[in-house]
C-alpha cells in the first residue's frame, strides 16, 4: 500500500492532497486530504515550461505535494517526476529529496525564432533507469516485528511496496533501525496508524495499521525500540506493512533484513 525523506524541523498543519499505494490493503489508495497549503490552485497555475535549477534540491515536508513543490519551483509535475524517477508523480514521502534538475543534459533553452521573437523549448530528460539500492545500504536492519510474512514487495507494483507481517493485537512493533521520527499520525487513508523513520538522507522506513503510536514526531530512536503497537487499523487482520525507501523510491525489505 503507494513515506523522502526533517527532525524537529518537520512539523506543521498537514495542508494537501498526498496519495501513497502500499501493499497492505491490496487495492487500497492512500489520500492525505486538502486543507489548503502549498498545492492550492496548483492545477490552475502549474507552469508549461520547466526552468532547471542545476545542483539544487528540495526536501518534502508534511503536507507536500509534488503539484504543489513543482508549481512553486517553475516546474511542470511531469518534469519533476521524471528527474526524480517516480512512475506515480503522488507517491512522495516526508523526508525526500527530489531533484530539481534532469539527470542529463536536459535544460530549458531560448532561441530567437525567424521573426525576431524568442521561444523557448524543453528537451526532454534523460530518461532515469529504474532505481536498484545500494547492496550495503550502511544500515544495520532488523525486523521490526515477530510473526509470519503474508505480503510480498513485488518491484513495478505500485500496491505491493513492501512486506506484510502477521500478529497479534498489541504485539510489539520496533524500530528497523536508528533514525528520527518524520510522521506518526493517522492521517493517510489506507495506511491507518502510520510512522515513518528518516534514518539519514536516503533511507526511510514506513510502520503501518498499528493499534497505537508509541513516538512522536521528532523524536530520535535506536534499532529495536518499541515504536507502536501492532494492530488493523486501515486493513481486515492483525498485521504490520513495513517498506524501505532509498530515496523515496521502495527496496525490497527482504534484500536488506537478515534471515530468520
Amino acid at each position: 500500500m503507494n513515506a523522502k525523506k526533517l527532525g524537529k524541523g518537520i512539523r506543521g498543519a498537514a495542508a494537501v492532497a498526498m496519495v501513497i499505494a502500499l501493499a497492505a490493503c491490496g487495492t487500497a489508495t492512500v489520500v492525505k486530504k486538502p486543507a489548503g497549503g502549498s498545492s492550492a490552485g496548483a492545477a490552475s497555475t502549474t507552469p508549461r515550461t520547466s526552468v532547471p535549477r542545476p545542483g539544487q534540491t528540495v526536501t518534502v515536508r508534511r503536507g507536500d505535494t509534488l503539484f504543489g513543490l513543482a508549481r512553486i519551483n517553475n516546474i511542470t509535475p511531469s518534469d519533476l517526476a521524471a528527474w526524480n524517477g517516480l512512475s506515480n508523480p503522488n507517491t512522495i514521502y516526508p523526508g525526500q529529496t527530489l531533484k530539481l534538475y534532469p539527470q542529463g543534459s536536459g535544460t530549458a533553452a531560448t532561441r530567437p525564432s525567424g521573426s525576431g521573437s524568442t521561444t523557448t523549448t524543453t528537451r526532454p530528460p534523460t530518461p532515469t533507469a529504474p532505481v536498484t539500492a545500494p547492496v550495503n545500504s550502511g544500515i544495520s536492519w532488523r525486523w521490526p516485528a515477530d510473526g509470519a510474512l503474508v505480503g510480498r514487495f513485488v518491484a513495478g507494483e505500485t500496491t505491493k511496496q513492501g512486506v506484510d507481517i502477521a500478529g497479534s493485537s498489541g504485539q510489539a512493533v520496533r524500530a528497523a533501525g536508528p533514525g528520527v521520527v518524520v510522521y506518526s499520525g493517522a492521517g493517510l487513508v489506507g495506511y491507518g496508524e502510520l510512522i515513518i523513520i528518516k534514518h539519514n538522507d536516503q533511507w526511510l522506513s514506513a510502520y503501518g495499521h498499528n493499534r497505537k503510536r508509541l513516538v512522536n514526531e521528532g523524536q530520535s530512536v535506536k534499532a529495536g525500540d518499541q515504536i507502536a503497537e501492532m494492530g488493523r487499523t486501515g486493513t481486515s487482520r492483525d498485521m504490520l506493512h513495513f517498506e524501505i525507501r532509498y530515496n523515496g523510491k521502495p527496496v525490497d525489505p527482504l534484500q536488506y533484513l537478515p534471515s530468520r
